[in-house]
């Protein structure tokens, strides 16, 4: 019997998804674990640094073994790396009853806002969000004719191949209209204006009284539970950027890689952070802090580099 699934990966102090290519990587490589192991996906979002999925499936470690395995594997080839990328395992929530599932939802489509990338959920392109409700909400449709292009697989594993029906987005993306099962999240919203009350109520306690209503035993979910072993003043930082709080305008984790990548690893020399000695990352780490005034916290898990406690 297939079970309801939140689970989240973090990378801690290190990005997992330096730019575009890797976060499109990213979720095809989830695409298709769900393919092969005949998992539903409910909704999916892909942070620099850590991952959030809802998915239904009755081989929960098989999914997961396959979807991480074939990343990892891509993220290390790619940067001259070695290991496990990210924690050691995933966060797992079983998810049971329908208030339980609409906020599971909504937590993991509106993470963008809650770690002030964004102001609103519909501003973040690495989500699910798109694939629901396109009708009402105007989505332009950007899927591509031209699935089988040597530029579409190029953002898929090798000797991957896609199912009849499976179309791609016009930058190699499996589409999520194509892959989340869309029918079963709009009926649990029922309508979009249900979904968007969602995507746009405050975290509270409102939330966790509606979830008593489900008969489990489950707890509710919120941002203690989810973002475990996250500090008082990050969860107060998180309430505030709801509240619109967040600069906007501070460069991104993925500008920053970029600039790290495209502009001072060709400068010295180097191809990749990993490369680099620590010397030379706290070196890096003073220039940007003093061109872009951002904290060190961000400017290290850009460099893969710890910080001095």
């Amino acid at each position: 019997m297939k079970k309801t699934y939140h689970l989240c990966l973090s990378g801690k102090h290190e990005v997992m998804f330096r730019c575009e290519e890797d976060f499109i990587r990213g979720i095809n490589c989830l695409c298709l674990a769900a393919i092969k192991t005949r998992s539903s996906l409910l909704a999916y979002t892909f942070m620099s640094n850590h991952v959030h999925i809802c998915v239904r499936t009755d081989c929960l470690k098989k999914f997961i073994r396959i979807f991480w395995y074939s990343y990892n594997r891509y993220f290390n080839a790619k940067y001259g790396r070695s290991g496990r990328l990210g924690e050691k395992a995933f966060f797992q929530m079983e998810i049971d009853g329908l208030y339980h599932l609409l906020t599971c939802i909504a937590y993991i489509l509106r993470n963008p806002m809650h770690h002030g990338i964004t102001g609103t959920p519909f501003g973040y392109q690495y989500t699910s969000i798109r694939s629901l409700f396109p009708k009402d909400f105007g989505w332009e449709d950007d899927m591509s004719d031209d699935l089988h292009s040597k530029y579409a697989y190029h953002h898929l594993p090798s000797h991957s191949s896609l199912p009849d029906g499976i179309r791609m987005t016009r930058n190699g993306m499996i589409h999520p209209r194509c892959i989340i099962d869309f029918a079963d999240v709009e009926h649990q919203f029922s309508t979009a204006r249900t979904f968007l009350y969602y995507m746009n109520r405050l975290s509270g306690e409102k939330w966790e009284k509606e979830q008593s209503q489900d008969t489990t035993s489950l707890p509710p979910i919120t941002l203690d539970t989810i973002e475990k072993g996250i500090v008082y003043q990050d969860i107060r930082t998180m309430l505030g950027n709801e509240h619109g709080r967040s600069n906007y305008n501070t460069i991104s984790d993925e500008a920053l890689c970029q600039e790290i990548d495209m502009v001072i690893l060709p400068s010295i020399g180097k191809l990749s952070v990993y490369e680099l000695s620590h010397e030379t990352k706290e070196q890096v780490a003073r220039h940007l802090h003093s061109r872009h005034h951002v904290s060190m916290e961000k400017i290290a898990r850009c460099l893969a580099m710890k910080l001095a406690k």
